[in-house]
């Protein structure tokens, strides 16, 4: 990413949250990761001072506790937080996750490939995408 923000990622599977720590590597984003797994941990997160604002967050919809949608219902009301970009990177092909995601405006919506090389080119067009991106908060 064009600035040295964190990148949180809010996701309960371990293997999945492996999975963007290695493509992030690859692709060389030398942002920090924050990983969290599940919306209240999320939320800890964004009001906890000591932690600076990410640049990005990475959600997945399907958690305990608090999913992705409970997360971005309280988050996009929140004027501290609102406007940082979120990318659904989900399992969800469901029509009405993608259109309530989107309703509480999300920046994109992306289905995890099982493939790795899939999943590597999704997080390479996440990172072109927003390194030329200009921000409101840069």
């Amino acid at each position: 990413m064009k600035n040295h923000k964190p990148i949180l990622l809010v996701e309960d599977d371990r293997v999945d949250a492996m999975t963007v720590t290695r493509a992030l590597k690859e692709i060389n984003v030398t942002n920090t990761l924050a990983h969290v797994e599940n919306g209240e941990e999320a939320l800890a997160y964004l009001s906890d001072d000591t932690k600076e604002n990410p640049c990005i967050i990475l959600l997945d919809l399907n958690m305990p506790r608090m999913n992705g949608i409970e997360f971005l219902n309280i988050v996009k009301k929140d004027d501290a937080v609102k406007n940082i970009p979120v990318i659904v990177l989900t399992t969800s092909k469901d029509e009405g996750d993608r259109l309530e995601s989107f309703n509480l405006s999300v920046a994109g919506y992306m289905v995890k490939p099982v493939d790795y090389l899939q999943f590597v080119e999704i997080m390479k067009t996440i990172q072109a995408y927003w390194s030329l991106s200009e921000m409101p908060f840069d």
